[in-house]
């Protein structure tokens, strides 16, 4: 009698059942099959390991032109440009003029390039005191009117270079307000604390230059360093100050903002960074290269690319002075247009007077007025007489010529 155990335990086997059922049916096929197979191979004359690994001549060989085709030679990399020769770093004298260069982030850039074009000059000294995140906003964190009285006290510079506002595009607290930039307070006050740095530079009787600010990628804040540089500038004049434009090596020939751009050797360099922001060494060199020239001037020292003339040492000989030679004089031809009327005869208009008559018995103006041809003369080629008549030959003198008609 079958039980309820029983039939469980045939349910739980019958997967395996199947199984078993399932090779049994595939290996008998095979089986069965096989025997036919191995005819059709031996009637075809191939196998299996034909099928699989066939002969050389059986196999399928790419065209000639992808056989023949070369691997493309690599590009080679391009020539790095030479390395910048490294500037000679010459110590400085005891006595070297200090230039005290003050402001923030720029200001900083400007001294690094300032210190690379004196940095063969051992009577100069370049000495940054930036502070990278001030300006004349925040005078709680810095207050340059205050501190630029001790800095001068303690490097006694022979001149002060200031290069600040690119921090200040932000709000100013006037009193117990916060004024947004550039709105009216805003603007008076900003005007106020700038002619404070100007009015303590000046009493401490040390000549400056006021660098401006070059233009940015983004072009509100350039618009605003427009304005800027308008108040630094009237600082700078108002407290005996010269300001320094470096506007135009900053943008293009548009006024538009430039990543890249020449730099003092005339040669195409990255100047900006990616944030459109900070400067480059070469921006740096080239806001330095506008400083140059004016400092020069104060510093007394030859200007940039000028010749120094050398006086001869004391107690060598002087040689006598060459007579002036005499002035060279130049007979100059008056400039002319190419379109002066007169270089065709035509100096009056035309009508303003009345041609001359012709006279009307030469043949020309009785061929034109009257249609008459001058009669033509025996043997010429307008002679159409018949018979015709030979032509006069005229005997000809010793040293003459013989005129004929023709």
């Amino acid at each position: 009698m079958v039980t309820v155990a029983r039939i469980w335990l045939i349910v739980r086997r019958l997967p395996i059942l199947i199984l078993a059922v399932a090779v049994l049916a595939v290996a008998a096929s095979g089986a069965f099959h096989a025997p036919a197979f191995a005819q059709e191979e031996e009637s075809r004359g191939w196998s299996l390991r034909d099928l699989l690994f066939p002969r050389r001549s059986e196999r399928i060989e790419p065209p000639a032109d992808i056989q023949q085709a070369r691997p493309k030679p690599r590009k080679k990399p391009k020539p790095r440009p030479p390395a910048e020769p490294e500037t000679p770093i010459v110590e400085k004298t005891p006595d070297a003029r200090v230039v005290l260069v003050v402001g923030d982030f720029l200001a900083g850039g400007l001294a690094e390039g300032l210190d690379t074009a004196f940095a063969d000059n051992p009577a100069v000294r370049i000495v940054s005191r930036s502070n990278g995140s001030s300006g004349f906003v925040r005078e709680d964190f810095y207050n340059w009117p205050v501190e630029i009285k001790s800095l001068i006290e303690t490097e006694k510079p022979s001149v002060v270079v200031v290069m600040l506002g690119s921090n200040d595009r932000q709000q100013m607290r006037v009193g117990n307000v916060r004024e947004q930039p550039r709105s009216e307070n805003w603007t008076k006050e900003y005007e106020r604390r700038t002619e404070a740095l100007g009015k303590a530079i000046q009493e401490a009787k040390v000549p400056f230059l006021w660098v401006g600010m070059p233009a940015f990628r983004v072009a509100k804040m350039t618009s605003d360093m427009l304005a800027f540089n308008d108040i630094y500038h009237s600082a700078a004049q108002d407290h005996g100050g010269e300001f320094v434009d470096v506007w135009d090596g900053f943008v293009d020939e548009n006024g538009a903002f430039v990543t890249s751009g020449p730099d003092i050797n005339g040669q195409a360099v990255r100047l900006r960074s990616d944030d459109g922001i900070n400067v480059t060494k070469a921006g740096k060199r080239k806001l330095a290269f506008y400083t140059e020239k004016p400092l020069a001037k104060i510093l007394g020292l030859a200007a940039p690319g000028s010749v120094t003339t050398v006086s001869a040492p004391a107690g060598a000989p002087v040689e006598a002075s060459k007579p002036a030679a005499a002035p060279v004089v130049v007979d100059r031809t008056a400039p002319m247009l190419l379109s002066d009327p007169a270089l065709d005869g035509g100096t009056e208009l035309l009508g303003a007077v009345p041609p001359a008559k012709a006279d009307p018995n030469l043949p020309g103006e009785k061929l034109t007025v009257e249609g008459k041809a001058p009669a033509a003369s025996p043997g010429r080629a307008d002679d159409f007489s018949w018979p015709q008549q030979p032509a006069a030959a005229a005997t000809a003198e010793p040293g003459k010529t013989t005129a004929i008609n023709r």
